[in-house]
């Protein structure tokens, strides 16, 4: 656990180019009707006021992020546990409540709101992260203005996964990379262990659930190799999963 934590520490701000989704052999375009009827259409296109209103009604605990992050359109932080998973950085407990990385998107907070509902059937009761919110790398032409991906504290990098048995589940120790492999469907990559191959299942459960638009593995490139991206992002008609 120890290697495992100073891993999650060592984490880069990796960047996701939008080219390579365009260019993707993975990249799904359903109809209109089946986009706009799925969980992640559903809630990255929320506006401030109906996104906090599902909050509430859920129950989940919250307090609005301050100092507001410049570009993310409803930030907050979790105050509690998704369907009891916690979710976290991986940052010491002390810094939690005020570092900018534990800052999310109240939509996205919906979206793992589903996403713990079936990690929960796993046995996980924890997440810990690479990153939520994150300041974007390069200039915008409004950096105040609503950003996307992270950000807008709209993606979440989990870099593991703990069970209630106290087992692991670590990317980049029990995921080994393959660049361009399928993850999900017919012809997809068989991995060996037990701990990669539930990795593999819960990803594509929740792409089947259409909880997220993209889902990044250490299928996708190199930056990936030790972290899921899980992303939704409003406007877009296609998801892609590798």
């Amino acid at each position: 656990m120890r290697r495992f934590a100073s891993i999650l520490l060592l984490a880069g701000s990796f960047a996701t180019s939008s080219s390579a989704f365009g260019s993707n052999k993975y990249l799904e375009i359903p109809a209109t009707e089946d986009v706009e009827s799925s969980r992640a259409h559903h809630y990255a296109n929320l506006s401030n006021p109906e996104a906090f209103a599902e909050l509430d009604r859920r129950g989940i605990a919250y307090v609005p992020a301050t100092p507001p992050m410049p570009g993310v359109r409803a930030p907050i932080r979790l105050k509690g546990p998704l369907n009891g998973v916690w979710i976290h950085s991986s940052l010491p407990e002390p810094e939690r409540a005020t570092t900018p990385f534990e800052i999310l998107d109240a939509r996205l907070a919906l979206a793992l709101d589903d996403f713990t509902a079936l990690l929960a059937r796993h046995g996980i009761v924890e997440i810990v992260h690479f990153t939520m919110y994150r300041p974007a790398g390069t200039k915008t032409d409004d950096p105040n203005g609503p950003q996307s991906r992270h950000p807008g504290g709209m993606a979440i990098d989990v870099g593991g996964m703990k069970k209630k048995n106290g087992q692991w589940l670590a990317v980049g120790p029990q995921w080994p990379a393959h660049i361009g492999a399928q993850t999900c469907g017919r012809g997809a990559r068989s991995l060996k262990s037990r701990a990669a191959r539930e990795l593999v299942s819960i990803v594509c459960e929740a792409s089947d659930l259409r909880i997220f638009h993209y889902m990044l593995t250490p299928h996708f490139d190199p930056a990936h190799a030790d972290h899921l991206h899980l992303e939704i992002k409003p406007g877009v008609k296609w998801f892609l999963v590798n």
